[in-house]
C-alpha cells in the first residue's frame, strides 16, 4: 500500500467500480451532499475565525474561498485581501 494512502488498491477498485456502475441522479445527489458538507465545514471555520462577522461576510467570505480575488471584486465589490484573507 502507498504510505499517501490510507485505502489498499483493492478497495479504491472496488469503490470506482461502484461509481461507474451508479445511476447518474445518485452520482448528482453524492456531490450535492459532499459540498454542502464542504462549505458547512469551511463556514465552521470562517466563524471560529472570524466571531464577531455579519450574515452577508459570512457569504462573502465563504463564495471567496472558491472564487477568485477578481471575481470577488467585479461582482461583490469585496477584496478578500483587504479584508484580511
Amino acid at each position: 500500500m502507498d504510505k499517501c494512502k490510507d485505502t489498499s488498491l483493492f478497495a479504491e477498485r472496488i469503490l470506482i467500480e461502484g461509481y461507474r456502475n451508479m445511476k447518474p441522479e445518485l452520482k448528482l445527489k453524492q456531490v450535492t451532499i459532499l459540498t454542502q458538507t464542504i462549505q458547512r465545514m469551511a463556514l465552521a471555520r470562517l466563524q471560529k475565525q472570524y466571531p464577531e462577522m455579519t450574515a452577508n461576510e459570512q457569504k462573502l467570505r465563504l463564495a471567496a474561498l472558491w472564487l477568485p480575488r477578481e471575481t470577488m471584486i467585479s461582482l461583490f465589490d469585496w477584496d478578500p485581501k483587504e479584508m484580511g484573507y
